[in-house]
């Protein structure tokens, strides 16, 4: 009668190596979870970083401009004039516009620290329409408006307030600004497409005149503009700013950062898949090494199994199904390791954490090419020892 192996009997076979030398196969699996595992945490990872930038830039919508000093012919640092504000905000197409203006002053805590240790802080004049056209919102009391813009009022940045110690503004903290004392009324939090606001304290223009000298020209001018024509906007608002100089004045939109953010992810995720493919290949080399040491030391074994009735094809069967298990324990610890890196990133950015469904399969249909690829040399090399040679070698 024909020898056979029945399906039910191969796995029990493929797994003696394994089950006799268990530390060797853990350091095969090993190998190829490392590969899966950076594959999976790679593209997870990058998956919630673009979910997270692609959310910011939904919520601030690609429809805010900015306007911002730039260079003289002579490369100087421009001016905006004073006008600029009112003009941008008159041109057409555009919904909303706030100025802000750098003041050459500084804020502290109290007035006993030392000039010098600024903690990186500065002082900005607002408009009241700052917060509706950045969409900001506030941690803590209110904003600038006209009913405070004249008194010594003052709202903190984010950073500025933790700088400041001032973690809100129930007791009407104090801070010294440009030499007198302000009131705080008001905390910001985090601005996304504008993180130099952080750093900022915010005083009315009203009050910046008449303590600082302010003479109304804006150093920064924030724009939001109908959507369906914000490329056409941008082109008109340098000469809506600066009539007379429109080459000083500089456009920008917040979201091409953003959009080039996503670029930028995109290229170092290919780097960083090259990498997990090196540690997969690196895998799949310790495998075959493996089962080419696990055939020369079980050659006794093959060779008592041919003599008994085992065919060539029973016994490459044998180490090809070792193999892919060893391929497929390290793809399902490597998925699980992946995961978890991404949760642990998510979790730590604040990112909503996504594992793409792809690179759950791809890491496992991955895992069991390799093993299949790596066991292939030493299972064709199983098969070809002859019973008489095998047995001769014992």
């Amino acid at each position: 009668m024909r020898s056979r192996l029945r399906l039910a009997d191969l796995l029990p076979v493929s797994t003696v190596g394994l089950r006799s030398r268990p530390g060797r196969a853990a350091l095969s699996v090993l190998g190829v979870a490392i590969g899966i595992a950076a594959m999976v945490a790679v593209l997870g990872v990058t998956q919630s970083s673009q979910a997270d930038v692609l959310a910011e830039i939904d919520r601030v919508g690609t429809n805010l401009l900015t306007v911002a000093t730039g260079k003289t012919t002579g490369g100087d640092e421009a001016e905006l004039p004073p006008t600029a504000g009112p003009g941008v905000a008159r041109t057409d197409g555009v919904l909303s516009a706030a100025a802000t203006a750098t003041l050459p002053v500084r804020v502290y805590r109290n007035d006993r620290i030392p000039s010098g240790r600024t903690g990186g802080l500065s002082v900005r004049v607002a408009d009241p329409t700052l917060l509706t056209t950045l969409d900001g919102r506030l941690l803590h009391g209110r904003f600038l408006d006209s009913a405070v813009s004249g008194y010594p009022a003052v709202v903190l940045g984010n950073y500025a307030a933790t700088v400041l110690g001032i973690p809100d503004v129930a007791e009407r903290p104090q801070v010294y600004l440009g030499g007198r004392w302000f009131t705080v009324i008001g905390v910001l939090a985090p601005v996304d497409l504008a993180p130099e606001l952080d750093t900022a304290a915010f005083i009315g223009a009203s009050v910046a005149a008449t303590e600082f000298g302010y003479e109304g020209s804006p150093t920064r001018i924030f724009v939001r503009a109908q959507t369906d024509r914000t490329d056409e906007v941008a082109g008109l608002l340098a000469r809506a700013a600066n009539p007379a100089h429109p080459e000083e004045v500089a456009v920008s939109r917040p979201s091409e950062a953003l959009t080039a953010r996503l670029a930028v992810t995109g290229g170092t995720t290919v780097l960083l898949l090259g990498l997990g493919a090196v540690a997969l290949l690196v895998g799949g080399i310790g495998i075959a090494n493996v089962l080419v040491i696990s055939v020369l030391e079980r050659r006794g074994e093959i060779g008592l199994r041919r003599a008994l009735g085992a065919t060539r094809g029973h016994v490459g069967a044998q180490f090809l199904v070792e193999s892919l298990l060893l391929g497929a324990a390290g793809g399902i610890a490597g998925i699980m390791l992946g995961t978890a890196v991404t949760f642990a990133m998510a979790a730590a950015r604040g990112w909503q954490t996504l594992v793409p469904a792809y690179a759950v399969g791809a890491g496992l249909v991955a895992a069991l090419l390799i093993g299949g690829c790596a066991g292939l040399y030493p299972a064709l090399r199983a098969a070809r020892l002859s019973p008489t040679e095998a047995l001769r070698t014992v």
